[in-house]
Formats: structure tokens, sequence, C-alpha cells
């Protein structure tokens, strides 16, 4: 499955840039989803990895859920380490600086997040982790 869910990332990526972001922008329920190139903590090298996102204003609020799975998403681990990134959405791509939200932030925001997408509160109750939330904050 690991494998399989790699391979739909990679060719995802390079559907979506291929296309201007016109073709496969959509996750699952039809949510959108967008490109976020961030630093690898151990190598160093830019990856762009599709992601779901809630639109906030002019934040971007990332999700690490994984489905709700026991562990964090690698990507948690690489947005911790250097938390300035690009996000594409929608056509537009902006440097944004992300940072993890308290627990009492990030229960001020669960309702919206879940507005979004209603499986998040799944997630959550799938899981013994409590799911890590950023908001990304533009710096352009």
């Amino acid at each position: 499955v690991r494998l399989s869910a790699k391979l739909f990332a990679h060719v995802n990526v390079a559907v979506y840039k291929a296309s201007g972001g016109r073709l496969m922008n959509k996750g699952p329920a039809n949510k959108p989803i967008c490109l976020v190139t961030i630093t690898g903590r151990k190598t160093g090298k830019k990856r762009d990895i599709p992601l779901m996102h809630v639109p906030h204003g002019e934040q971007k609020i990332l999700v690490a859920s994984l489905g709700g799975i026991s562990k964090n998403p690698v990507w948690y681990y690489n947005l911790k380490a250097t938390p300035d990134i690009r996000i594409t959405a929608d056509g537009i791509t902006r440097t944004y600086r992300a940072r993890e939200v308290s627990p009492d932030e990030k229960a001020s925001l669960w309702p919206v997040i879940v507005d979004a997408y209603p499986p998040y509160d799944e997630y959550q109750a799938r899981t013994d982790r409590d799911i890590p939330v950023f908001v990304c904050d533009p710096m352009d």
C-alpha cells in the first residue's frame, strides 16, 4: 500500500505541475489539494508533496492526519525542521512559514477544519496521537 501511495503522489505532483494545477487538484471527497514544497530534514532536498489544505483567510491550514494512523507523516518532521515552505494552490505559488498550533488554537480551529473535511474527526478518533495542525502564514 505504501509504495502505491508514494507512486500516486509522484504522478499527482507531475500531472498537477504539467497542467498548471487544472488536473489532479482534488483529493478525497473532491476537496482541494495544494502542492507543498518542503525541505527534507535529512537530505536537504526540496520535495513537492500533494496535501489537502484548508484555506483560512490568507493562511493555509495543513493537517498531519495520515488517515488517523498511529504515527505522524514524514512531512510533519520535515516541516518541523524547516518551516519555510512554498504552497501552490489555485494556480498561485506563495511562500509561507508554517507553525504547529497549540492545543488551545487547535481546539478553536478544529470546527473549521472538520467543516472543510468531516472525516478529520474520524481520523482523530481512530488514533491515540493528537493529530498535529499547522497554520501557514504568507511571507510575501
